[in-house]
């Protein structure tokens, strides 16, 4: 077997330098996709469910991905193909993902879109990275692999910097931050387009750059013959079975650290909002709970409910108003104001209650603080003098007995007529005698609070990756690499439950440095111990079976996260978030003792 030769410095920057551009693509997703489907209408304690696609899709495609590019011999290379076709599907997902509130969807069908992109951009972006991780273990020799893992890391840890800041400086040169309500603001969008943008040209200058060796070259440097390179398949089962230890004892680390870090993508964007920015709560109606006609309790669900002459009583989750008791007598109006001599205030108008910041500034049913007022109805059209009590009202209040309803996903009105347009109707009648509506307090994605809080994870993310990079230069210090990986890993739960604790925005820069120590470790060291012990022959294939490693704890977290979540909270209280973050830092903790099982074996030694 012939010994890979030594490779430069550039050679090596060269062969990652596409992880900057695909990092960027990724760092945009585990930062704005909570965001994304909490913008969306999602539940907080649906949240964790949308990131179960994406690590499924993995736990697929990446074995297949790493075991054929392990045979696979054309003009473009052997890894690079995969890379092409990966990175062009995320590109076009990526226009694609952050416009799932712009086509006038309902709630579910956005939602659905938003999954169907998320799930083909977490696909492409693997599918894009894992060439990079095979190519240093196809083209670096044993001596330069922990440096050639430490430029993949820094270039990891830049993309990441650059993908997460993105909202927060398009903020600051002027984008809007803030969207009606499921729409994503601008700042998100375009930070999508940029990144796409960023992720194509790295790719062109990859390809510009790597040159692969030959299937002959190749065969000489890892130690096999053509022979056995282009024929040989085991399958993935048998090479599951003739695993190296360190492949499983790695895996068991790997398990906790992707648990804990599915949490904080899922979770920190509520944590952040509520905790260190007081963003305010609203109530958001899920449906109406009444009788049917046959006496049947049930809840009736729509994004717009009507009642039979198409009076619009729910409307994106928010009740209309329907008047106010004035004086102790009702009055249907759809707008009303106040005047004292002293102040002029805008109770409601176009049926809805005024608003500030997102947040409504009055309450149905509660009775509002003026003593013998002027009340204008209608935008002046009638006056009202000496008025001592005002109460706005929804129409659910004024309602009983057998009622009409309609229930559809999508209203407009006509630009020119105003007509209203019901789209696929569907007709129901119920008592409303004793009706109240289903509802469930989330974060205000709406409000200035909640986008900035956003923005703001952007940040906190970037340092989380500056405190990587720095990290990941004091990593192969250490004599022993289990010490440092154990160590860095309980830096990291360090991190995640102090997250779960501060409220002053700048204090949770020591939080994330300290994530950014675990993070560091989980790019350098898996790969490293783990390629270490392989041989050259299904290096790619067993990569491959590595992501599983990632996937698996993944698709866990995300179809446990609902259900803690649910547990350790109430119904009619805010989902508390904060608190995932301080189970993942207990995770990590448990990875960090895991670490005692590797026992690390190099190819000489086989």
């Amino acid at each position: 077997m012939r010994t890979k030769p030594d490779l430069s410095f550039w050679k090596l920057w060269n062969l990652s330098f596409g992880f900057f551009g695909v990092q960027i693509a990724y760092a945009l997703q585990s930062a704005n996709v909570s965001r994304i489907f909490a913008t969306l209408g999602a539940d907080p304690h649906d949240l964790s469910y949308f990131w179960i696609l994406p690590p499924l899709m993995g736990l697929i495609v990446q074995p297949i991905v790493g075991s054929y590019s392990d045979k696979t011999w054309n003009r473009f290379g052997r890894r690079l193909p995969y890379l092409i076709f990966g990175a062009a599907v995320a590109v076009l997902v990526m226009c694609l993902l952050p416009n799932a509130g712009s086509f006038g969807l309902t709630v579910s069908s956005a939602i659905i879109v938003g999954l169907i992109a998320l799930m083909l951009l977490d696909t492409s972006i693997n599918m894009a990275m894992q060439p990079f991780k095979m190519l240093v273990g196809d083209m670096v020799n044993e001596k330069q692999k922990g440096l050639a893992y430490s430029i993949q890391s820094f270039l990891c840890n830049a993309g990441s910097i650059v993908g997460f800041i993105f909202p927060f400086l398009l903020t600051w040169i002027g984008f809007r931050n803030t969207a009606p309500e499921g729409v994503i603001p601008q700042t998100v969008v375009y930070s999508f387009y940029i990144g796409a943008a960023i992720l194509l040209i790295c790719v062109i200058y990859s390809l510009m750059k790597i040159k692969e060796w030959p299937p002959q070259l190749y065969a000489e440097y890892n130690g096999i013959s053509t022979t056995d390179n282009t024929t040989e398949n085991p399958g993935l089962f048998k090479l599951l079975v003739k695993a190296p230890k360190t492949f499983w004892t790695v895996g068991l680390v790997q398990f906790f650290c992707w648990f804990a870090f599915l949490f904080m993508w899922t979770y920190t964007n509520g944590t952040v909002a509520k905790n260190a920015f007081d963003c305010p709560e609203t109530t958001t109606i899920n449906g109406i709970e009444c009788l049917t006609a046959n006496g049947a309790p049930e809840v009736i669900s729509a994004k717009f409910i009507m009642l039979g002459d198409s009076t619009v009583i729910v409307e994106h989750g928010k009740a209309t108003v329907a008047g106010a008791l004035i004086n102790g007598q009702f009055v249907a109006c759809s707008s009303l104001a106040v005047d004292n001599n002293a102040r002029f205030d805008t109770i409601f108008a176009d049926s809805k209650l005024t608003r500030l910041n997102g947040a409504p500034r009055y309450a149905f049913g509660k009775e509002l603080d003026y003593d013998n007022v002027k009340v204008m109805i209608n935008n002046g059209a009638v006056v009202i003098d000496s008025v001592r009590s005002v109460v706005p009202c929804d129409y659910l209040s004024q309602l009983s007995g057998s009622t009409e309803l309609i229930l559809s996903g999508i209203v407009s009105h006509d630009p020119h007529t105003g007509a209203l347009f019901i789209d696929e109707p569907e007709h129901v009648t119920a008592d409303l005698t004793n009706a109240t509506y289903s509802t469930s307090v989330v974060l205000n994605t709406e409000s200035t609070e909640y986008n900035d809080a956003g923005n703001w994870v952007g940040i906190l993310f970037a340092v989380q990756a500056i405190g990587s990079v720095l990290w990941a230069v004091v990593l192969p210090m250490f004599r022993s690499r289990k010490f440092s990986y154990s160590l860095s890993l309980l830096l990291g739960a360090a991190g995640f439950i102090t997250a779960g604790i501060f409220t002053d925005p700048y204090l949770l820069f020591v939080s994330f440095v300290l994530i950014g120590c675990a993070w560091a470790a989980m790019l350098a060291w898996p790969f490293t111990i783990l390629t270490n012990s392989l041989k050259g022959g299904n290096i790619g294939a067993y990569l491959g079976l590595f992501n599983c490693s990632i996937c698996i704890p993944q698709i866990i977290g995300a179809l446990a996260g609902g259900w803690i979540l649910s547990l350790i909270g109430s119904p009619d209280q805010l989902a508390p978030q904060a608190t995932m973050m301080i189970i993942a830092g207990i995770s990590l903790i448990a990875g960090a003792v895991c670490v005692v099982f590797i026992r690390e074996k190099s190819v000489s030694k086989e």
